[in-house]
């Protein structure tokens, strides 16, 4: 993926949206839990794209909120970070535990470009069914693939495929998720 720079600091358009963003997250993280019609009409004006079924906890923040789509039945727990400069895509039946965050942004190891207010931002991408344990960072630029689970306190930095249990800083493969286990209950 190319990295563009950018300054998210002194960009007046960035500034103003990312402003009305999080006066839109403090509106949403005031109201009651009961205050479930006008939760969700203030979602809808800070999600991007969301389906009706999904449940966000409160307190959620994030920077801009139309890049982030969510799908069917996902469930962001409380305390939930999405630092959505580029896309963040969640797709459907999608569980992430509390106090877990997304950063699609980047800063670059010049020091001359950070001294600049310089950044980049790459896409993360939740494949379907997939579990993430709280207190655990997704960086730029991954994609997390469909059935997977990522233990709590993981610090997810490359791509992790399809079907696998996964934990650690840095986040590692430990076990494949076999076929039979997928949709039997670890309870019986």
């Amino acid at each position: 993926m190319t990295k563009i720079l950018y300054d998210a600091n002194y960009d007046k358009e960035l500034v103003a949206k990312r402003n009305q963003c999080h006066d839109l997250c403090h509106q949403y993280n005031q109201l009651l839990p009961t205050a479930v019609k006008e939760r969700k009409k203030v979602l809808q004006a800070i999600i991007g794209e969301m389906e009706d079924d999904l449940i966000i906890e409160q307190p959620f923040y994030c920077d801009y909120g139309t890049n982030i789509r969510l799908g069917k039945q996902v469930y962001l727990n409380m305390h939930t970070i999405m630092l959505d400069a580029a896309e963040i895509h969640v797709e459907d039946h999608v569980f992430v535990g509390p106090n877990c965050a997304f950063y699609t942004a980047g800063h670059p190891f010049s020091i001359e470009d950070r001294r600049a207010g310089l950044e980049y931002a790459l896409p993360i991408h939740v494949e379907e069914d997939v579990w993430i344990g709280g207190n655990t960072v997704v960086m730029a630029g991954v994609t997390i693939g469909k059935g997977s689970v990522i233990g709590a306190g993981s610090v997810v930095t490359k791509d992790i495929p399809p079907y696998v249990l996964a934990a650690g800083n840095p986040c590692r493969i430990i076990r494949s998720i076999k076929e039979e286990a997928r949709m039997k209950s670890d309870c019986q």
